[in-house]
This record gives C-alpha cells, structure tokens and sequence, in this order.
C-alpha cells in the first residue's frame, strides 16, 4: 500500500490570522481529502497505517484544542469546514475504537477538548468505553493529585492553572459518569474544593462550585447509578456546612451555600432518588438539612413585567412583521446563570430553551444534563447568539421622498498636502515611537545629533544675564554674604578649583591674555593656561567672556584667591569692658585715639551709645560728640540713658534693609505688581 501524504497541524489563532480566504479554502480542501483516503481504509490498514501516523494525531490533537479554545466557528462557514469537522469526530471515534487506541488520544486533556467541541449524546459511548484504559487512567491519577495538593496549599498554590484546568475538566465530567465516580472517590477531592472555596478569587469559585456539581449529578447518571457514593458526599456536605456555620465565618460564604443556592442539585438528587424507587429516610433528611443553608433570596424569580404596548406614532406595522422586545435584565441573568454550566453554549440558543420552558432555569439545566430536549432544539445551533438587529417597521405610506442635501464638506489647513496627495516618502511614516527597540539609555547614549561642546560655549558667549528679569534681592552679592547651612553641597563648593585660582591670577596680571585672535592664541601666555588647565582656547576665552559679564563672580573669586594667608601673630579681645568711672569718657578717648585708658574699648569704640558714642575721634581728647555718650540698658530715669535710647530711635532710619526696599521700588518701576 502506498503512503499518505502528511497531515499538515492545524494553525493556532495568531496564523490564522494570516491566512487569506483562498489559501484557507484550499487548506480545507487538502485535510478533508487526506481524510477520506485514512477513512477509506480497512480496518486493519487503518490500524498499520492511520493509527501509527504521527501528523494525524497531531493535526486531530492541534484541532481539538483549537477548535475548544475559539469555537467550531474557527473553521469557517463554508461547506467544506462543515465537512471536515464531521470527518474529525469520525477519525477519532475510529481511533479510540480500536484494540490499542493511540496514546495521545487517551490523555484528558484531548478527551476534554473532544467532548467540548461535540455533544454529549455522541461522545459519552465513546469515552466510557476507553475509560478503563491505562493510559486514561493514569493521566486521571496525575491530574487528581495535582488538584488535590494544589487545592488544599490555598494562596500558595498555582490558582491561575487550577482554574484553567477546572474549567477545561468540567466537559469530560460532565460527559462521563465514569470520570465524576473517579474524582468522587474518597473525600480528599470534595475536601480540597471546600477549602479552596475559602479564597476570594470569584473566576475560581464559579470553576470550583461547577466541578463539584457536575461531579456529584455524574454519581445519580451511571450504569447503574451511585446512590451509596452520593449519600456519604452529602453527608460531608452537611458537616462541612456546620463546620463552617459554627466557625468566625459568615454563614453564606461557603462552597455548599453557593451550591445549593445557585444550582438545582438538591432537586435534581432528589427528583432521581424518587425516580430509582430508593425510598429511604437518610438521604431524605440529608436533603432537608442541606435546604436550610440556602442562602436568602437566593432562588426568588423576579417578577415578568407586562408588556404594554405603546404607540409612538411612527407609522402602521404590516401582519408579517415580528419586532422583538427589548431583552429584559432577568433573562440576561437566567442565560449568565446557564452560561457558567455550559459555557459552550450561545445566548441565542440559551433563550430559545428558556421560551420553551417558561423560564425555569433549573429545568433548562436538568434537560441540557439528561440530553433530553425536544427535536427542533435538539437540532438547532448550540452556538447561536443573540442578534442586536431589530426588524426594521415597515409602513404603507411609500411615497417617494425627495433627497436630502448632501452632508458639507469639511476643510482643514492639511488639505492637498503630502499625505493627503498620498505622495509623502514612506520611510518617513511610522506608527507609534519612531524606534520602539530602542530605550531611553540607548537615545541619550547616541552622540550623533548633540550638539558639540564649541557650539554650547558660543551660546552661552551669546547669553545675555541682564535680560533675565528675576529677583535678585536675596543674592550673595547684595546681602553682602554667603550662609552656609552645613550641607554636603557647601562642603563641595568650599574646595579650590585649581584651575579657576590659575584662570584668575593669569586674568588679574593680563586680561588681553583671554583676548579671541589668534595671535593670542598662539602666545606663550594662553600656552601655559592650556597646559596648566589642560582646557582649550574656547573654554579658557568662554570663562573670560562670563567673567566680565557677572560683575558679583569678580568680587568673590578677589575675596576667595585674596593674598590675605590668614597669618595675624596677635589676636586682640573684642569684648567690651565698661569703665567703673566713666564709660562714656573712657569710649570716647578710646575712639579718637587720645588718653590714657586701656585698650579694651578701642576696637569697640566705634559702637553706639554708652559703647563711646561716634565723636572720641572727631571730639578731640573724648571731647566733641563723646560727651552724648549712655547705655540703652542703663538705669532708667538717668538723663544719658534717656538721651541713649532717644537717639537709637531716631537713628534706626540711617540703617536696616533699605536694600530690599529700593529692590523693590525698582521691581515696581518696571511694571511688577504687588504680593
């Protein structure tokens, strides 16, 4: 027998993309007549050649799990993708129907993927026949342990995956009765989903109170049914319910409060149990026990409103016209309420069961688990969606209308410019950042376009500082002196700049020597300034030039580079002493340079008042203006304290901050405002 040709996987969702209609349609057209050529086989060619062919397996596993992440829809709507999704079932229904199933397909993973893209009445045969296969139930032992080890670690375990995998279970349980008695047994599963429940993560809880539905509604669906399995689980139910209720918990807040609230099962139990004819009391009283944690409100059916009819004046409806209503808030809440059990389901489909049960939601969930649903339902399209178009209201009067004007145009100043000629170059038009690989450490790295150290200089030669109007009023230079307020940035200025001390003592002995000629520049003079500093003509002729323009920055550097060393061999006390006899008298000689009293008033006589007055020098001898001589702080009553103190008031104007004021006056004079 001649080979086949390969099976070619099928593309996921970001290559899809890229493929256009035709090429897509041929790609349908290859599998579909690659599988009718494996489907054509005998049964014992299927099993030496389809069953051992690697790109089969792989394309039905890739297509599966495609198909059950994005829908059928990923196939299209031709009549080929119609053909081969019906082709894929009959491949892998083959395939598990062999004596030795491939083991790729018995892993549950596929097998869910399988039983989400096809119904349940035409996958359940096939899954509880390869239930009892190795493979499956070695794949089922792994994932049951993971769930249960990452059920009960809580916060710490993997939660995103543990929802995923939840989700992606609940089609193979739902499917498979065998599968919900697996994961049933033992109370190590139902335990885990309880504890987990505990978690705050809303996605996660919604997967956690379906699994454990589905599992328990799978025991009631076997052949023959459970009902000793189902008893014990809900007895654990009921006392991890209590557990809870006495805990510090709220009540309301736990898995078995969600379950019976929000999902039939308690009906459902008890509806099958009648049905067995197992009339016992112990599950009755189990389920009694069970109603009582509903939660309040729970299950109350909001009312339907009536309907009224209202005539908005917008013309007469023909007889063949259906105008749907508008789509009321319960009935959205009655398809999400489904959609969180069978989410494979379309809103359309959801509310066309609902109109056929008269919204009875828990009715719609027990025939969508039993399979069990009338022939124009059962055939009708699982997917559909609701539509948002409304039939358009047809009216009699058709009677042409004129025209209505044309819309104006709009013009805007980049009309008929490059882009709007299409005629703009190409390279020059990106979307988003210009370079998005680079990051702003590789742009500020790039030296192409800055600009280069001569052409910062020439601009800052070109800097004007008398055009910038600011305040200048609290300048080093005005106040007269520098605070230093003991900060790291003081102590780094603090250190001599050798080549500044070089640049100013060079500038004191020539200025021409900073001149911008060349015969200057190659002078001995700016020789040994570029050797000395080790800078260029430009940067030694720039400091020059912002020398001379900053008035304030000569004085410093005269006080900063002065020839003072700080040598003084005698250190005289500037304290002032008082006279015992007379300190007026004593100041004043002390001030003008005459008489024969100590020297301790002679660097104070200078002061005011009682300190020796102003007039030791001028007086002559203590004479002249001494003689007005007091203490503010003397004895009060005394006529020299009083003249002391009269004479500090009257001074005061000679002094204080008239700096600031005429500051100020001259701010106001260029048209600044007050405050």
């Amino acid at each position: 027998m001649a080979t086949l040709p390969p099976f070619a996987p099928f593309p996921e969702a970001p290559w899809r993309d890229h493929i256009v209609p035709e090429e897509w349609e041929a790609c349908l057209s290859n599998w579909i007549t690659l599988a009718e050529a494996h489907l054509s086989l005998s049964d014992d060619q299927f099993v030496l050649s389809s069953v051992k062919d690697e790109s089969l397996l792989s394309f039905l596993s890739s297509f599966m799990r495609e198909a059950a992440s994005d829908g059928v829809a990923v196939l299209g709507t031709s009549k080929s993708a119609r053909v081969l999704f019906r082709q894929c079932f009959v491949l892998v229904s083959k395939c598990l129907q062999m004596p030795s199933p491939p083991h790729s397909l018995l892993q549950w993973e596929f097998l869910s993927d399988f039983c989400r893209v096809y119904s349940k009445r035409r996958t359940s045969s096939l899954i509880n026949g390869v239930f009892h296969k190795p493979q499956l139930t070695t794949s089922l032992n792994a994932l049951k342990k993971w769930l249960i080890l990452t059920l009960d670690s809580g916060l710490k375990g993997d939660l995103k995956t543990l929802e995923a995998r939840l989700k992606r279970l609940n089609h193979l349980v739902h499917t498979s009765p065998d599968v919900a008695t697996f994961f049933m047994a033992g109370s190590d599963f139902i335990d885990g989903l309880i504890n987990c429940f505990k978690i705050m993560n809303p996605p996660l809880r919604k997967a956690i109170v379906t699994t454990a539905y589905l599992c328990l509604i799978g025991l009631t669906e076997g052949d023959p049914p459970n009902f000793s399995m189902l008893t014990d689980q809900l007895y654990s139910l009921k006392g991890a319910a209590e557990s809870h209720k006495a805990g510090p918990l709220n009540v309301n807040d736990s898995m078995v409060a969600e379950l019976v609230t929000v999902t039939p099962i308690l009906k459902q139990v008890q509806r099958r149990l009648e049905e067995s004819g197992s009339s016992t009391t112990r599950w009755r009283s189990v389920i009694t026990t069970l109603e009582g944690f509903k939660k309040p409100g729970g299950t109350v059916r909001p009312k339907r409103p009536i309907k009224r009819k209202i005539d908005k004046g917008k013309g007469i409806m023909t007889e063949d016209d259906d105008v749907p209503g508008e789509m009321r808030m319960h009935r959205m809440s009655q398809i999400s309420q489904i959609q969180d059990l069978f989410s494979d389901l379309g809103s359309g489909f959801i509310s066309k069961l609902l109109d056929e049960y008269r919204d009875d939601t828990e009715q719609v969930v027990a025939h969508l688990l039993e399979d069990d649903l009338p022939p124009h339902l059962a055939a009708a399209d699982r997917a559909e969606e609701l539509s948002p178009e409304r039939s358009r209201r047809k009216s009699r009067d058709i009677a042409p209308r004129p025209t209505p004007p044309q819309v104006p145009v709009r013009h805007n100043v980049f009309d008929d410019d490059e882009f709007d000629k299409l005629a703009v170059d190409l390279s020059n038009v990106h979307f988003g950042k210009r370079n998005p690989d680079k990051s702003a450490d590789d742009i500020l790295n790039d030296r192409s376009s800055a600009p280069n150290r001569a052409a910062i200089l020439s601009a800052l030669s070109a800097f004007d500082a008398d055009d910038d109007e600011r305040d200048d009023t609290y300048d080093a230079a005005d106040a007269g002196l520098v605070v230093n307020d003991g900060t790291a940035e003081d102590a780094d200025d603090k250190r001599k700049d050798a080549n500044e001390e070089v640049l100013f003592r060079a500038y004191q002995s020539d200025p021409k020597a900073f001149d911008r000629d060349a015969a200057t520049r190659r002078g001995n003079t700016r020789t040994k300034l570029k050797q000395q500093t080790g800078m260029t003509d430009e940067t030694i002729e720039g400091w020059a030039v912002m020398l001379a323009r900053t008035p304030h920055q000569m004085r410093q550097l005269e006080m900063k580079y002065s020839a003072f060393g700080g040598e003084q061999p005698i250190l005289a006390s500037t304290a002032w002493r008082a006279s015992p006899a007379d300190s007026a008298a004593e100041d004043s000689e002390a001030d003008g340079g005459s008489g024969t009293n100590t020297p301790q008033g002679g660097p104070r006589g200078r002061g005011r008042g009682g300190r020796g007055g102003r007039g030791g020098g001028r007086g002559g001898g203590g004479g002249g203006r001494g003689g007005r001589g007091g203490n503010v702080a003397g004895p009060s009553g005394e006529k020299d304290t009083e003249s002391a103190r009269r004479r500090k008031e009257a001074n005061k104007g000679s002094r204080a901050n008239h700096n600031r004021r005429d500051q100020r006056a001259r701010k106001m004079a260029r048209g600044g405002f007050p405050g």
